[in-house]
């Protein structure tokens, strides 16, 4: 009982956190005069990786390294076939055209990477092992990002994007971000911990378990923030929030992780990095060829529809 109350409890404070998160940034967001996108792509998408970054220290301390490429891998899907896709539904996703044509094109850059720096073990050259070198190459493309997002936040600012300043004050904007961004950690927490427990009762094994529990539960925030926002009408905060996260999913707690200790690469990942490069570059096909790129019901059909697909996969290969 307590684990299901745990569950309950966890959900509460994921939808609680993801409103506290889209009200502080969107504050901030005027108070620095940038857009939206960039506060999604940055504070947004950084708080709701955080779940992700403790479920892996951890996984990488007790040597799990299933469970890591799980989670990661798994969530990243989730978060654009299942957030998008669920937002899509609740109203048309319209991007930008810089987000079509730089961000989306970097998350696709960082799944190419990270492909590339697993692929000896698909075709049993040099080492079973990503590496800390790995990880400085991973955490060098992560920098590049930063510096990308710093330059554009320095241009929107200096075209002075937002002419209301807004009027929340800086403790207030502190306070929904600190509580928001602890609320998400803690609720993705308690959730993963209880569906862990509760599916391991049926003897699923780490990696169904790393790539769906746990990578929904890692993704709740990212899909609670895109759907508060969506009802919200701040759709460039969902997109910024989905792309960053993924973004830094991988150049930043794959990097950062590799630092503490090399990951052993499954043998069976491939397929896994090809459906995550495929999520994305969908997400990119959609809006290139949308005239308006936008997202409508038919694309959120499809991605969710690909999401229970890939879900069915992991449980048949299982």
């Amino acid at each position: 009982m307590l684990m299901y109350l745990l569950f309950a409890v966890g959900i509460y404070l994921l939808v609680k956190g993801a409103d506290l998160i889209i009200d502080g940034s969107s504050a901030l967001a005027k108070k620095l005069g940038v857009s939206n996108l960039i506060i999604g792509l940055t504070v947004v998408a950084f708080g709701t990786s955080l779940p992700e970054l403790a479920v892996n220290v951890v996984a990488t301390i007790r040597g799990a390294s299933e469970i890591f490429f799980g989670d990661i891998i798994g969530s990243n899907i989730a978060n654009i076939f299942l957030a998008l896709g669920v937002t899509a539904l609740i109203g048309n996703v319209k991007l930008k055209s810089s987000t079509v044509w730089k961000e989306i094109p970097f998350a696709l850059l960082s799944v190419i990477v990270l492909f590339l720096l697993s692929s000896k073990v698909f075709f049993g050259t040099g080492s079973q092992f990503l590496t800390r070198i790995d990880g400085l190459i991973l955490l060098s493309l992560f920098a590049m990002f930063l510096y990308y997002l710093f330059r554009t936040a320095k241009s929107d600012k200096k075209e002075g994007r937002f002419g209301d300043v807004g009027d929340e004050s800086n403790w207030k904007i502190s306070i929904q971000l600190i509580l928001g961004i602890v609320g998400i950690c803690l609720g993705g927490k308690w959730v993963v911990d209880s569906a862990v427990f509760i599916a391991g009762q049926w003897g699923i094994s780490e990696f169904l378990i790393s790539a769906t529990i746990v990578a929904i539960g890692t993704s709740l925030p990212e899909l609670v923030v895109c759907v508060v926002a969506a009802f919200k009408k701040k759709m460039d905060l969902a997109v910024g929030n989905i792309i960053g996260s993924n973004i830094f999913n991988i150049l930043w707690i794959f990097g950062a992780i590799l630092l503490i200790s090399p990951l052993k690469i499954p043998e069976f990942i491939g397929i896994d990095l090809a459906i995550m490069f495929f999520a994305t570059l969908m997400l990119f096909i959609f809006m290139f060829l949308g005239t308006r790129h936008e997202l409508g019901e038919k694309e959120g059909v499809a991605f969710v529809l690909f999401y229970i697909l890939y879900i069915a996969f992991l449980i048949i290969r299982n």
